[in-house]
């Protein structure tokens, strides 16, 4: 028999019609899971209170995630964190990096539609993520969505019109779910060293995106003016920016303060390759830290586990540059 906890944080897929139109209603997911039952699985449903929207997620909300998981890892086989969309990307980021050494499959999931809705996506979506988490040799933390099963830590929500509202652009699936799922193992991490579960802390982490005109001088005044523990920019292309004299001034002076200064792209598929293009190497030469094919998402959640540790500045800047769970292509 396979035992799942599953930890309901609330989202589209729980909501019901009330006076005031669709909303959480506590108690009503739970009663819906039961029409999932099956012989040979079992689960304990804990929803949280309050039912939140994904979109007002806290590090508070991460660090009661990450905890329950840690300290009930022991004692099931998987594990399913029904969240909503607009952040899931995000949650699945943080959980692959503060569950490090997990051993255990843990799947995310949600719905464009609500369950009471007659097309709705969630029920698909929350019997995969049961298959899924019932896998023994699944180590890591998965979305289950639109019949994909998604590394964690590279997927994206993408699409907010469709059913199929995330994907992983730089990564292929860990499985595809038709009428007999393919589990496509030859892509799964294995089980890394002890569990070494972490809270998340609270950390000061800016983002920008360039835009053309004044924004790359704009970002290194800010820079200068307000030093934040680490600095997410979302430059062009493979990583190209302006030589704009104040944006370079800003990285330089940041990053030899101490700051992260993580330098992604804008584009969904691609990454920041230093060397590419003459205009991505300014930013390299000023400190900032080129970001490969890691998500905004999975940087937020990187930068964030390392300012959550006790290390040295050098440490950190060279774990960024390294596949720690998943997170760039090797």
């Amino acid at each position: 028999m396979k035992r799942l906890l599953i930890l309901y944080t609330g989202g589209t897929i729980g909501m019901d019609q009330t006076p005031q139109g669709l909303a959480p209603v506590p108690g009503f997911l739970p009663q819906q899971l039961a029409r999932l039952a099956r012989p040979g699985v079992s689960w304990e449903v804990r929803e949280y209170a309050p039912l939140l929207d994904s979109s007002a997620i806290t590090i508070a909300d991460w660090q009661r995630l990450v905890g329950d998981i840690a300290a009930n890892h022991e004692g099931y086989d998987g594990f399913i964190v029904i969240h909503g969309t607009d952040t899931m990307a995000y949650t699945a980021s943080v959980l692959a990096f503060f569950l490090q050494g997990l051993a255990k499959p843990v799947v995310v999931t949600g719905s464009q539609l609500p369950l009471v809705h007659p097309r709705s996506d969630g029920w698909g979506n929350l019997a995969d993520a049961i298959e899924a988490a019932c896998q023994p040799d699944l180590h890591e933390v998965c979305i289950s969505f639109n019949r994909l099963l998604l590394r964690g830590v590279r997927a994206r929500k993408l699409d907010a019109a469709s059913f199929a509202g995330f994907d992983s652009p730089n990564a292929p699936p860990l499985a595809r779910f038709g009428i007999a799922p393919q589990w496509l193992r030859d892509g799964w991490r294995q089980a890394n060293g002890p569990f070494r579960p972490l809270l998340p802390q609270q950390a000061d982490i800016r983002c920008a995106m360039l835009l053309p005109g004044a924004m790359a001088a704009a970002f290194g005044r800010w820079l200068q003016a307000d030093r934040p523990q680490a600095a997410l920019l979302l430059s062009y292309g493979n990583g190209n920016a302006p030589a704009d004299a104040a944006l370079l001034a800003g990285v330089a002076a940041a990053s030899a303060a101490g700051t992260l200064v993580l330098n992604l792209t804008q584009c969904v598929h691609g990454a920041v390759a230093v060397g590419a293009y003459a205009a991505s190497q300014p930013l390299a030469q000023a400190g900032a830290i080129a970001g490969a094919d890691i998500t905004p998402e999975a940087a937020q959640a990187k930068l964030l586990w390392l300012l959550s540790q006790t290390l040295a500045d050098d440490a950190r800047r060279n774990l960024l540059r390294e596949d720690c769970c998943g997170e760039l292509t090797r």
